[in-house]
């Protein structure tokens, strides 16, 4: 498993297999959830876009017109973009918004979502996840909804494993 972090420049081969991590991150308030994905798929061959950053500074003025806030925010959408996979975690007790707007923009794509209860808006992400499956847009294994981290991961295990890749 190799980590790329925010806004780390990559370069990527049609056959490198990339999970996105969507989801909570709001600082002080979410738990650190990447942390537990990117150790369990420690051993696999995957890299994983890890939009939580170590040189974070909350002081950045949230603005188009902000280089720093720009960076961020295109570099999340094109990481989406070249994923292969998408992760969403909702954290209970947050409120995540951006977290909802990705999972509006992707939900058409290969993704997993997990969203315990306690999560503010969990019947809009249930509706949006039943009607995606029901719509026929979602096939197979991807498109599913869990309330339990660990049950997620498991299934996403299974998922790279039916494609070789670990």
């Amino acid at each position: 498993m190799k980590e790329i972090q925010a806004p780390a420049k990559y370069d990527l081969g049609p056959a490198d297999f990339t999970i996105f991590l969507a989801g909570s991150i709001e600082m002080g308030t979410a738990e650190q959830w990447q942390k537990r994905v990117l150790e369990e798929f420690e051993g696999y061959d995957v890299h994983v876009f890890n939009p939580r950053r170590d040189d974070w500074d909350s002081s950045w003025e949230q603005r188009a017109s902000n280089p720093d806030f720009r960076e961020q925010v295109e570099w999340e959408l094109q990481a989406l973009e070249d994923s292969n996979l998408i992760v969403f975690y909702f954290s209970p007790g947050t409120k995540s918004p951006i977290t909802l707007l990705e999972l509006g923009l992707f939900a058409h794509e290969n993704i997993f979502v997990c969203c315990p209860d306690g999560y503010w808006r969990k019947g809009n992400v249930e509706i949006v996840m039943s009607w995606y499956r029901r719509s026929g847009v979602v096939k197979g294994r991807s498109g599913r909804l869990f309330d339990d981290l660990d049950v997620m991961l498991d299934h996403i295990k299974d998922y790279i494993s039916d494609r070789r890749i670990k």
